[in-house]
């Protein structure tokens, strides 16, 4: 199975409320750069069986942006919330094993410390509106090898 993780684009609020940050959108920065490189990703043809999104908003967004490209459907998936990690990469594997291929859309750190846990190590760094690849060679347990790292910059091309 090939998992892309695509960390959310960029958000922001100029009166940031911490109490409020699962509804913080993304920026209209961020809906356009998601829209340049969902262009790339198009272009990329991963047979993606669906986009599954944190049910944070500007996941959500991220999502919606991606999937409407790829025409596949954007589905909320809670387990993708802050604190995603590889047990809970576990449960939703779970829920698709016939999938050859999935977009996971979330979070920082989650994403760099889950993509670690799989590859046995290392250090991952993703930049908002990140794209990495990760070719599972078992899902129970989860591990696997990371074959590509896209910087949004590159992407957004």
């Amino acid at each position: 199975m090939q998992l892309y993780f695509l960390r959310h684009g960029v958000a922001d609020w100029p009166d940031w409320d911490p109490a409020r940050d699962d509804e913080r959108p993304l920026t209209d920065a961020g809906v356009v750069k998601m829209k340049a490189e969902a262009k790339t990703i198009k272009r990329l043809e991963l047979d993606l069986k669906a986009v599954l999104t944190s049910p944070l908003a500007r996941a959500r967004q991220t999502a919606e942006v991606v999937a409407e490209r790829l025409a596949v459907k954007a589905i909320e998936e809670p387990a993708l919330a802050p604190g995603f990690n590889a047990e809970r990469l576990q449960e939703v594997l779970k829920r698709y094993p016939d999938a050859g291929a999935l977009m996971l859309v979330g979070h920082e750190p989650d994403f760099s410390r889950t993509i670690a846990q799989l590859i046995g190590g290392g250090r991952v760094a993703m930049k908002k509106g990140g794209l990495a690849r990760v070719d599972l060679e078992s899902i129970d347990p989860p591990k696997g090898e990371l074959v590509w790292l896209f910087a949004p910059k590159t992407l957004a091309r």
